[in-house]
């Protein structure tokens, strides 16, 4: 028998309970789980934020642990081996965007511990193609946050352009942007942050960012056009689509405003200076397997790990509500011994 956390209705509180541990089958792996990442996602889960959810399931998708057992045809995993699972559960394996590596943009793909079941558990099946080897010497605790704020963070900034020497402002600074600000920094871009309050600063500066805006006090598109001519990219992490909104004038001419980040409320943007400066707006879902691969040796080879707080299965009820009522502090694990 294993324990497991299951999320059994919108607005329900999660049912700590016990289950058989399942057994692989085709092109499955059975992974014993070390740990895995509270996310806010898990929290949209439970406020009943995705239609496509099915009730009942086991959520979490950052998940680290070592290969249990192999299903039939699982080739390239051994028992044995660390690794990690991520928001992308699998995909149908044949369309356009699957055969050109794409798979978190198939039409079809499922979503681990949405509509599959994830790591608020002792053991989780997951499909082989869509487990990553952990680079040597990763701490598969501190890790698991990786598996969806790290290459969320990490793909965001490559897809919206970010290179060396270029002005990146990431808007909100919590478990994806924090990450985001570190990626940015290692990978030579000049970095700002905008925050609710003054608050944040501090932290901010020691991520590595060279300016910080709070927005409660300065409009964060005046004071980015004043950081020597505007953000080439604004990478939103915040949970609202206004907060994204307001940076639109701080964008240099070429630049991209890029979500991560966004609320229930729709993004409303001023065409006029988007035409006349040749702005983009995209948005980036996590990533696929290669995605992920990158993320973690980039990860791994600039040591840019999240700080966290290890938890109990049993402490992931409180964790959601403390993160719901915003008084979570940092990011939160649950681990297994």
């Amino acid at each position: 028998m294993m324990r497991a956390a299951l999320a059994t209705g919108v607005n329900q509180l999660l049912a700590l309970t016990d289950r058989e541990i399942p057994e692989p089958g085709l092109g499955e792996v059975l992974v014993k789980v070390t740990a895995c990442g509270v996310c806010f996602s898990d929290l949209n889960l439970l406020r009943g934020h995705y239609p496509f959810a099915r009730f009942p399931v086991i959520p979490g998708h950052e998940v680290t642990g070592t290969v249990a057992a192999l299903g039939a045809g699982v080739s390239g995993l051994a028992v044995g081996d660390v690794v990690g699972a991520q928001f992308l559960y699998d995909s149908c394996g044949h369309c356009d965007y699957c055969v050109s590596g794409e798979q978190i943009l198939c039409t079809r793909k499922r979503i681990t511990g949405i509509v599959a079941d994830g790591g608020y558990a002792e053991y989780a099946l997951f499909k082989a193609g869509y487990v990553t080897a952990l680079p040597s010497g990763l701490d598969p605790v501190a890790a698991a946050p990786l598996m969806c704020a790290g290459i969320t963070a990490f793909n965001g900034l490559r897809k919206g352009g970010a290179k060396a020497g270029s002005r990146v402002a990431v808007v909100g600074a919590g478990g994806v942007g924090a990450l985001a600000v570190r990626y940015a920094v290692a990978m030579g871009a000049r970095v700002a942050v905008v925050g609710r309050s003054r608050r944040g600063e501090e932290q901010a500066k020691e991520l590595g960012a060279e300016l910080f805006v709070p927005s409660a006090e300065t409009d964060p598109a005046v004071a980015l056009k004043a950081w020597d001519g505007g953000a080439d990219l604004v990478l939103n992490a915040a949970p609202s689509s206004a907060a994204a909104a307001a940076t639109l004038g701080g964008l240099a001419p070429d630049g991209t405003l890029l979500l991560c980040g966004y609320g229930s409320d729709p993004l409303t943007l001023p065409t006029q200076p988007m035409v006349l400066n040749r702005l983009r707006v995209m948005a980036s879902p996590s990533g696929s397997p290669h995605d992920l691969r990158d993320a973690l040796a980039f990860s791994a080879q600039h040591n840019i790990l999240p700080a966290v707080t290890p938890i109990t299965l049993d402490q992931a009820p409180a964790a959601l509500e403390a993160m719901g009522s915003g008084t979570g502090g940092g990011r939160s694990v649950i681990t297994f011994g």
